[in-house]
């Protein structure tokens, strides 16, 4: 008798306490977790590039005989077009250096004109500038796609010889330097993950020039020799770049 009481009894606790935990709330669902916040990705200039540019320059400078006599000169704006290949180096977060090579052709005629009469002679030189090549260096900060640079290095300009023109009469003549130094300040922004859009302004100042008027020339001119001096070229340009993958 006592065993089947037991026996009763224990079934009443099991029974009881399913019913007990079937009255229980379920556990809360663990709070979600906040996600860690990604910065963006800050752009990386290092890497090769090409590109092509286009735009206007203007040639300077002044040229005079040994007696004093000084040309005037008259310039104007000339279309330039041409490409540019190089490299960049991104460090130090923003600090970019690089290197750069353009090559320019200057398609008119007749660049510079410089004129000067005395008396009744009149003496006239037209400069024919082909083409220019520069070779540089770079150093700028990028603001992530934005980059602002200078620029300087070495600059070579292509001529055909200069015509002097002595009372209506031409002569040819021979230039004895065409090189001299540039410098330049540009801004370049990446609006694609491998393509640039630039401007640049290029101050390239050439070494001085000299030229004889041929022995025999009509006039007060004949056998004098015209130096040119503060000759110079500005250049402002537009172009676009593509990069190939970083180093």
């Amino acid at each position: 008798m006592k065993r089947v009481l037991f026996i009763a009894a224990a079934l009443a606790l099991v029974g009881g306490g399913e019913a007990l935990a079937a009255d229980l709330p379920l556990p809360a669902a663990p709070a979600p977790q906040p996600t860690a916040y990604v910065p963006p990705a800050v752009y990386n200039w290092t890497g090769f590039y090409i590109g092509g540019n286009l735009g206007a320059a203007w040639a300077g400078g002044n040229f005079s005989d040994p007696a004093g006599n000084a040309f005037s000169e008259t310039n104007a704006a000339q279309f330039v077009g041409g490409g540019q290949v190089g490299a960049n180096y991104q460090f130090w977060s923003g600090v970019v250096i690089g290197v750069e090579g353009d090559f320019e052709w200057l398609p008119n005629t007749n660049n510079t004109t410089s004129s000067i009469t005395i008396g009744k002679n009149t003496a006239s030189l037209s400069a024919n500038n082909r083409w220019l090549t520069t070779v540089t260096g770079r150093f700028g900060y990028a603001f992530d796609r934005l980059l602002v640079y200078g620029k300087g290095g070495g600059a070579w300009v292509g001529s055909s010889a200069p015509t002097v023109t002595i009372n209506n009469v031409p002569f040819s003549t021979t230039i004895n330097s065409n090189w001299g130094w540039t410098a330049g300040l540009g801004v370049e922004w990446y609006f694609a993950a491998r393509w640039s859009v630039r401007g640049e302004f290029d101050y390239i100042g050439l070494q001085n020039q000299s030229f004889v008027v041929p022995a025999g020339a009509p006039g007060a001119f004949s056998g004098d020799t015209f130096t040119g001096a503060s000759r110079n070229i500005m250049m402002l340009t537009t172009g676009i770049n593509y990069k190939f993958g970083a180093w």
